[in-house]
């Protein structure tokens, strides 16, 4: 039953009998309740009631839902990369045999027949990462539903040059890599990593224009499309068609659900959860259980906005006992579920999962002996070149050219020697590039090992090289007009 089933109308007319005498306690339409409101919102870039601050459709379901994002994937950027060094840290120290003790901890699960088993990094990367792979399906289906991705014209550039940042870094690396099974981590360096990406151009500033970051980051979006597909088709395991016909059955009935208008959380929750087994049982990456659950996540509100302003207009009344539980409802699904799973699921993916991936992954033992082998290896070199050169000339020719052709145009505000900054940060391909590596290398330790020594030295000089070439052509700029209330950011 949905939650219009059981609250019945949640249009209806409201009591007028009201404990305070009759009025309204707080007004909708109160214009000094609206500024004070507005006043404590943090705006796109200024505190106050700026333009993303403002009740308008595209600052309230595009500008405030990007600038808590970019915060977060900024933060969270400085959080992974914090991670990452500890794990360095702690795999070179004396205590690394408890490094590897506890990532190789065995931890089982059994249902009948059916079993899950593997050490604790497999569980990191199989069932902790699965929540990654949901918000990066959500954040992807909010863009193509509400946002950047939804407009062709606006998508052009960013889809355009990822794809040449993904074709041209997997050719370079077959190139390369010698044959075999080294080949199979052609997909390694095809992905940009979101948080340490959007955080190297935090660091810089307002001299990067919100329209460039919002290219990287619909860059990168576009990347984990293509790295999803990847994945999904070219590293499954054994398939078992009888687990497969169950997740999709399972994916069925979430899509049944949603035509029913059902919008109750538990029955997605136990949907999710067996998706996520039987994806794991029918050989699949048990991880595109999440992308699959977050693709089908309904991205517009259950209840038409305006409608739900025109009715609460000036005459709700605050009263905890009759009122507080209906405008609850209203406010709720005045918002898309995609939208609320997003906002909530979002910080702990940042500032939780990927920080513990980092930790199970990046504790690569450097010793003399080791890094002199890895960079004797024609693989940990495929995979720095084709991350670090070829994502810089996948991204930057494919841009020239779909400018020079009229399918697309520079992101406003940037030059083209700031926009060579950009496609070099794009070589930065940590915790995506570092996931495919133990797939394409699963059962072949030293080669996963010097492929990720790959990953970490190409993401180590993208991000340098990035940063001093856009420090270089912005010095001398002033830094980007914050615009001013009214003014849209993307145009």
């Amino acid at each position: 039953m949905s939650h219009l089933g059981v609250l019945g109308d949640p249009l209806a007319e409201p009591p007028s009998d009201v404990e305070s005498g009759g009025k309204p306690a707080i007004a909708a339409g109160d214009a000094e309740a609206r500024s004070a409101a507005s006043a404590g919102m943090d705006g796109l870039w200024l505190r106050g009631p700026t333009w993303s601050a403002s009740d308008r459709t595209l600052a309230r379901r595009v500008g405030r839902p990007l600038a808590a994002f970019l915060r977060i994937e900024a933060a969270g950027g400085l959080v992974l990369f914090l991670a990452a060094v500890s794990a360095m840290a702690w795999a070179n120290s004396p205590g690394a045999g408890a490094y590897t003790r506890l990532w190789g901890t065995e931890v089982g699960l059994s249902f009948g027949d059916a079993s899950l088993s593997g050490d604790l990094r497999h569980w990191v990367n199989s069932g902790l990462m699965s929540i990654f792979f949901l918000v990066a399906g959500l954040e992807i289906k909010l863009e193509m539903v509400v946002g950047n991705l939804r407009n062709p014209r606006a998508v052009a550039l960013p889809v355009i040059a990822a794809f040449g940042g993904m074709v041209v870094p997997a050719l370079i690396f077959l190139a390369i890599a010698p044959d075999g099974v080294a080949a199979r981590g052609w997909g390694v360096p095809m992905a940009t990593d979101i948080a340490f990406a959007v955080g190297l151009l935090a660091v810089l500033g307002s001299r990067i224009p919100v329209a460039a970051r919002l290219f990287l980051l619909t860059l990168a979006i576009v990347d984990d499309v293509g790295s999803v597909l990847v994945i999904a088709v070219f590293y499954p395991t054994d398939l078992s068609t009888g687990w497969l016909v169950v997740a999709g059955g399972a994916l069925v009935a979430v899509v049944l659900l949603r035509r029913l208008r059902v919008w109750a959380f538990p029955a997605y929750v136990v949907l999710g959860v067996v998706v996520w087994f039987a994806t794991d049982q029918a050989g699949v990456h048990a991880t595109m259980a999440g992308v699959a659950m977050g693709l089908l996540a309904p991205a517009r509100p259950l209840l038409d906005v305006p409608k739900v302003r025109r009715h609460l207009g000036d005459r709700v009344a605050f009263s905890p006992d009759a009122e507080m539980p209906r405008l609850g409802f209203l406010l709720r699904e005045s918002t898309s579920v995609a939208s609320r799973l997003l906002q909530s699921l979002h910080p702990w993916s940042s500032f939780l999962v990927l920080p513990v991936f980092a930790l199970a992954n990046a504790g690569l033992q450097l010793s003399s002996s080791t890094v002199t082998a890895a960079f004797s290896s024609r693989l940990t070199w495929a995979v720095f070149v084709a991350l670090v050169l070829g994502k810089f000339l996948g991204v930057s020719v494919a841009s020239w050219a779909a400018v020079r052709v009229g399918l697309g145009q520079l992101p406003p505000g940037t030059t083209w020697s700031m926009f060579v900054g950009l496609a070099v940060t794009a070589g930065v391909g940590f915790t995506v590039s570092l996931f495919v590596a133990g797939l394409a290398y699963d059962g072949s330790p030293l080669l996963a090992e010097q492929a990720k020594i790959g990953v970490l030295a190409a993401s180590v000089t993208a991000g340098m090289v990035g940063v001093l070439l856009l420090r270089w052509t912005t010095r001398r700029a002033p830094a980007v007009a914050r615009p001013a209330a009214g003014a849209s950011p993307v145009g």
